[in-house]
C-alpha cells in the first residue's frame, strides 16, 4: 500500500516501548481487542486502550504527585508548584468550580496567556466533569461571542487586563446575549464584586472538605468529550474541535517517547496555543514527570532570557517565534546550551531557516505536521539524517495512516503528488455539537481530507508542497508558494517571506511576496529577482510584485499568517491602480 502507517493500525510497526510512569501506578493493559471496523470510534477506543492502559492525563497528575511529590512541576513567570502542590491546586479548584453549582458537562472557556491556571485548569475540568474551551488571549469580542454562544458557556476565565486590553469590560459587553452564563473567573489578585478569583479557590482547603475519591466519581472517562478547542479561524470564525481524554492521554504518551523526555527535561510552552505546538506540555510532559514552563510570549529577547534562566530543554514554540528569536540570539549573547529541542508546528518552517537555528542556538528542531481536527500527523525524529528533518515532515505518529489522492479521490503511489488525506487514533472526535461539519470532514471509514498537497518519498517521509487553495496557477501552470517562500527566506534582509496570488486579466494569476524585512534592511526588487535567479528556478514561478510590510496579518490563533488578508490586500491596491489609470 503506497500510504504510511504508524503503530495502532493493523500491519504497522509494533508499538513503543512503555513510558518513564512507573507500571505499578497504571492500571493493567486489557488483552488485544478484535473484531473493530478500522477507522470507527469503537475502534480507536480499543486501540488507544492497549496503548496507554486507560490511564489519562488527570490521572498522570495524580500518579506524579505520589511518585514525585517534592520535585518541581509547573511555573511561569511569577508562581512555581511541586506536583503534590499542583495536585492540591488542581482538586481544590474542581471543587471549588463544582461548589459554585457548576454541573456534569457544563463548560467553561479559558483566555489565558501562559501561566500556570491555563495549563492547571484544564486539568482540573477534566476532575470535576467540566468541559474546557481554551482561547488564545489575543480574540476579540467577535470571535469570543461566536465561542461562549456555541458552547452554551456558562463561565469564563480571563485576567483582569493583559496587554492594555480590558477582558472583563468584553466579556460583560457579550454577557446579555448568553442567557446560560454565570460566572467570570480571574487570574491575579485584583478581583471585584459578583466576579469570582482563581487564586482564592485554589488558596480555599476543600480537598479537607471531601472524601479522598470524592472527585473520581466525577472525572471525564476516557472516551467523553473534556476538551474543546478552537481552529485557527483562517476561513471565518472558529470552529469548535472536541477531544477526548483518551485521545490527549495516547498523544501524550507518543510524545515522551518520541522526545524521549524525562523527569529531568525542562519543556516550555512559547507558542500561545491550546494545542499545536504546546501538545508536549499539556500532554507529554506528565508522562515523564518532566517540569513544565508556561512562557507568556512579548518579544523575542524575554523567551531567550527565560529559556536562559530556567535551563529548558525542550522548547514549544512557531516557526515565526524561533526566526524572531535567531535573529535576537545572533545580535545578543545568551547561554541557550540547555535545549536539546526545538519543537515546531502551526505553519511551514523553511528549510534553510532551520538550518540556521540549529548552527546558531543549538539543539534539535522537529517541525511537526497537523491540523486542529487531526492533531499532530506526522513528525521527524531526533536522530533522523538532516535531509529528512529539513525537508520532510517525518513519519505518522502513532496511530496514524497518511495517504496522498488525486482530483478524483484516488490514491496515488510514492513520489506522486496529491492531496493529503489522514486518520489517526488520537485526531479529534469531530466538531463540537455540529454532526454535519463533522461528516464533511472525515468520511465513513475516518479519512480527513487536509486540504494540503504533498508526496510520500521513498523513505515513507511525507512531503509537504502546499495549501491546496493557495496554489498559484499562472497561465494554466502551478506554483507553490512554499518552494519560493523557502528560498526567499534565505535572503540575508528577509526576516519573513509570504508568497499569494494577485488578479491578472491575461495570466489569471501571477505571483506576489509579501516581505517583512530584517531590521534596518530593505528588499528591494530586483535585489529578490536576482537572488531567485541565481537559484535557478523556473521564470514563470519568478514573483512579479514585491510588498513589504512589517508585520504580517495573522488568523485568530495569531501566529498564523493570514495569506486571505494579503491576496484582499494585493487586490484592493491593484483595482485602486487601474480605477487611477483611467
Amino acid at each position: 500500500m503506497p500510504g504510511r502507517s504508524a503503530p495502532g493500525w493493523p500491519g504497522s510497526r509494533t508499538a513503543i516501548s512503555s513510558s518513564p510512569i512507573a507500571a505499578t501506578s497504571l492500571p493493567a493493559a486489557p488483552a488485544r481487542f478484535k473484531g473493530r471496523r478500522q477507522g470507527t470510534m469503537e475502534y480507536r477506543a480499543d486501540k488507544i486502550l492497549e496503548y496507554t492502559g486507560g490511564i489519562t492525563v488527570s490521572e498522570l497528575w495524580d500518579c506524579n504527585a505520589r511518585e514525585r511529590a517534592g520535585r518541581a512541576a509547573i511555573e511561569d513567570l511569577e508562581v512555581n508548584l511541586t506536583w503534590l502542590e499542583a495536585k492540591r491546586w488542581i482538586d481544590r479548584v474542581a471543587l471549588g468550580l463544582l461548589e459554585l453549582g457548576i454541573k456534569r458537562d457544563d463548560v467553561l472557556v479559558v483566555q489565558l496567556p501562559n501561566c500556570i491556571e491555563l495549563h492547571l485548569l484544564r486539568v482540573a475540568g477534566e476532575k470535576a466533569g467540566i468541559r474546557c474551551v481554551p482561547v488564545t488571549s489575543n480574540m476579540r469580542k467577535r470571535e469570543l461571542e461566536h465561542i461562549l454562544g456555541q458552547t452554551d458557556a456558562v463561565g469564563a476565565v480571563v485576567p483582569w487586563m493583559y496587554r492594555g486590553f480590558n477582558y472583563v469590560d468584553m466579556i460583560h459587553e457579550i454577557r446579555p446575549s448568553l442567557p446560560n452564563f454565570r460566572h467570570i473567573f480571574l487570574i491575579g489578585d485584583k478581583v471585584a464584586e459578583g466576579l469570582f478569583s482563581i487564586r482564592k479557590l485554589a488558596a480555599e482547603p476543600l480537598d479537607e472538605k471531601y472524601p479522598p475519591d470524592y472527585l473520581e466519581k466525577r472525572r471525564y472517562r476516557r472516551d467523553e468529550v473534556s476538551l474543546i478547542c478552537h481552529s485557527s479561524g483562517s476561513t471565518g470564525l472558529p470552529k469548535l474541535v472536541q477531544y477526548s481524554p483518551a485521545a490527549c492521554s495516547a498523544t501524550g504518551k507518543w510524545f515522551s517517547e518520541h522526545l524521549r523526555l524525562s523527569a529531568d527535561d525542562v519543556v516550555a510552552a512559547i507558542a500561545p496555543a491550546a494545542r499545536g505546538p504546546n501538545l508536549p506540555v499539556y500532554f507529554a510532559a506528565p508522562w515523564a514527570g518532566a517540569k513544565i514552563v508556561m512562557l507568556p510570549w512579548s518579544e523575542a529577547r524575554e523567551a531567550l532570557k527565560a529559556i536562559e534562566q530556567k535551563k529548558v530543554t525542550v522548547a514549544c514554540l512557531v516557526p515565526t517565534q524561533l526566526a524572531m528569536m535567531l535573529e535576537e540570539a545572533q545580535a545578543g549573547h545568551y547561554d541557550l546550551s540547555s535545549v536539546r529541542a526545538w519543537v515546531s508546528a502551526g505553519a511551514y518552517f523553511p528549510p534553510p531557516l532551520m538550518a540556521e537555528v540549529e548552527k546558531k542556538m543549538g539543539g534539535t528542531v522537529l517541525n511537526y505536521y497537523g491540523s486542529m481536527e487531526l492533531g499532530a500527523v506526522t513528525s521527524s525524529a531526533l536522530n533522523d539524517p538532516d535531509e529528512v528533518r529539513l525537508t520532510t515532515a517525518g513519519r505518522p505518529t502513532f496511530g496514524t495512516e497518511v495517504k496522498i489522492v488525486d482530483d478524483e479521490g484516488q490514491e496515488v503511489e510514492n513520489g506522486i503528488e496529491g492531496e493529503i488525506m489522514a486518520r489517526g487514533l488520537c485526531s479529534s472526535s469531530g466538531f463540537y455539537k455540529d454532526e454535519k461539519a463533522t461528516k464533511q470532514v472525515w468520511n465513513e471509514n475516518g479519512w480527513a481530507a487536509t486540504g494540503d498537497m504533498g508526496l510520500i518519498d521513498e523513505g515513507g517521509n511525507l512531503v509537504i508542497v502546499g495549501r491546496k487553495k493557495d496554489v498559484i496557477i499562472r497561465g494554466g501552470q502551478n506554483i507553490y508558494p512554499a518552494e519560493i517562500e523557502a528560498l526567499l527566506i534565505d535572503h540575508p534582509k528577509v526576516q519573513d517571506v509570504a508568497v499569494v496570488s494577485m488578479p491578472d486579466p491575461v495570466m489569471g494569476e501571477r505571483v506576489c511576496a509579501y516581505v517583512v524585512s530584517v531590521k534596518g534592511e530593505k528588499l528591494a526588487f530586483a535585489e529578490m529577482i536576482s537572488f531567485l535567479r541565481q537559484k535557478n528556478i523556473a521564470s514563470f514561478k519568478l514573483p512579479e510584485r514585491l510588498e513589504l510590510m512589517e508585520k504580517f496579518p495573522t488568523v485568530a490563533d495569531g501566529y498564523k499568517v493570514d495569506k486571505k488578508a494579503l491576496r484582499q490586500d494585493i487586490a484592493e491596491k491593484l483595482s485602486k491602480q487601474q480605477r487611477g489609470s483611467k
